[in-house]
């Protein structure tokens, strides 16, 4: 880590993780003159979710002039919606080309991070050393652990087996009877790319999600060109992405409200044209509102479910066993392999690295009643420490590049501070506390505690910890600037 430190052997920033958040991080912090600075990274390369997740059909639901980052433009994206190599090369590039090569550790990982009072600074553990750093950004996102169903006999299953955010590109499912378990964001897209090979594929959905046509389609070459050619054009684009996807949660999807029934109905359109089969229809139907849990995007998952080598089962699993999935009736599915596209475990996995601030208090102890920060970036209790996609800023229904380039903004804020001479920067305890009651109050209403299901959004305390109940517009307004009255300096 020598080459990055300074003089005195100390960082001014350590930034953990190179995905999307940790690259903006690191640039940012070098435009404005902060450093010296350095960024780990558990992986062997840039990417962070775009580089560990490449099942078959891995894409982003969001379009792609609008899924990067602001001040790193890509003229010629090939498709309206990009795929996941393809992101993957574009924030590799973004990375090479603003000089953080040699900034980041790959292979090393965080293990342990606590505040020295005494010297106002952080001594992060990593595998590979002891790094000092007067502030640490986390970047490390929430979308990489995955999350395992504990189903019985989990471990007996004779064939090979695998979570998407895992893909075992070694084995060969073509022609198998294929198995996968859960129908979320992963499932949507993997499922049509094993329908078209697998000699079988059973599709285990416990909940039916809402779909919405994606209308995907390659970008022709003349109209990259134009956009290269036409800087103004592509930000033009941009813009126009960006409102059309805001505009939902400014008219109130967040809430259960009339947009609510008026997606339903959109919705259900999609789904009539598309599955003319009653009973498959109705299997395919959610009972919850529009938005409770994640909308999805495609236009083949109900293709896919239809065809006659593809059975959705809607049955309970009773158990795994060696040569397949038994169902409570008693209905036994053989398969030769089975994929688990069961998401990701946010809530625990942000606790993995032991963090321990001020007095000793770890991170754990201070979010035993469930992930909490001011503007879902800094916690009372831990100074200098700044957390990128924190609690409560996740959103569903635009860009989360945007959510991101506020909050590096509003780090940048407090690592200026920090820059003229004070030691320690701390949000102040009041402050956190009326902020997190305000979101809490929000969630109340909203469309993920009232629409009546049960996602991964909510903790085990039937709270949402993980979403933004508002609009992008809401949120920069709120977190885009640090005011020091919300900061205690030392």
């Amino acid at each position: 880590m020598s080459p990055a430190s300074g003089t005195d052997g100390i960082l001014a920033v350590l930034i953990v993780g190179a995905g999307f958040s940790g690259v903006a991080m690191a640039i940012r912090c070098r435009e404005e003159g902060i450093g010296p600075i350095a960024v780990i990274e558990k992986g062997a390369g840039i990417g962070g979710t775009w580089r560990e997740n490449t099942y078959p059909g891995a894409a982003c639901d969001v379009p792609s002039h609008l899924y990067s980052l602001s001040f790193a433009p890509k003229a010629d994206w090939s498709r309206l919606y990009a795929k996941q190599p393809e992101i993957e090369a574009y924030l590799r590039g973004v990375a090479e080309s603003h000089g953080l090569m040699p900034l980041i550790r790959f292979g090393t990982t965080l293990r342990r991070a606590v505040w020295d009072e005494g010297r106002a600074l952080w001594r992060a553990e990593t595998d590979r050393g002891e790094v000092l750093a007067r502030a640490i950004v986390s970047g490390a996102g929430g979308l990489h652990h995955p999350a395992l169903p504990a189903i019985p006999g989990r471990d007996d299953f004779a064939g090979p087996s695998f979570h998407t955010a895992a893909w075992d590109h070694s084995i060969d499912l073509a022609s198998r009877a294929v198995g996968i378990i859960g129908t979320g964001a992963s499932a949507i897209q993997v499922v049509p790319e094993l329908a078209r090979s697998a000699a079988h594929l059973t599709v285990f959905q416990r909940t039916p999600p809402w779909i919405m046509p994606k209308n995907d389609r390659a970008i022709p070459p003349e109209r990259q060109a134009r956009y290269a050619r036409h800087p103004i054009l592509r930000r033009l684009e941009r813009a126009r992405l960006f409102w059309r996807l805001e505009l939902p949660a400014l008219v109130g999807f967040t809430r259960v409200s009339k947009v609510t029934a008026q997606a339903e109905a959109m919705a259900r359109h999609h789904l009539r044209k598309a599955v003319p089969d009653k009973d498959l229809r109705r299997k395919l139907t959610p009972t919850y509102r529009f938005g409770c849990k994640r909308v999805l995007l495609s236009d083949e998952y109900y293709a896919a479910v239809q065809q006659d080598t593809v059975t959705l089962e809607t049955g309970s699993i009773a158990r795994i066993v060696p040569d397949g999935v038994e169902m409570i009736d008693g209905t036994r599915h053989r398969l030769d392999a089975l994929v688990y596209a069961t998401g990701f475990d946010v809530v625990g996995g942000s606790l993995r690295t032991e963090v321990v601030g001020r007095g000793g208090r770890r991170l754990a102890e201070a979010w035993a009643d469930g992930m909490q920060a001011f503007q879902g970036i800094t916690v009372s209790g831990f100074p200098n420490y700044f957390i990128l996609l924190g609690p409560n800023t996740g959103i569903g229904h635009n860009s989360i590049i945007a959510m991101i380039e506020i909050q590096v903004r509003h780090v940048l804020d407090c690592l200026k501070t920090l820059a003229k001479g004070s030691q320690a920067i701390e949000v102040r305890d009041p402050v956190q506390t009326r902020f997190v009651e305000r979101i809490r109050n929000r969630m109340k209403e909203s469309i993920w505690q009232a629409g009546g299901c049960s996602s991964w959004y909510l903790d085990a305390k039937g709270r949402n910890t993980t979403l933004w109940p508002d609009s992008v517009l809401a949120y920069r307004r709120s977190a885009r600037r640090a005011r020091l009255s919300d900061y205690r300096l030392d």
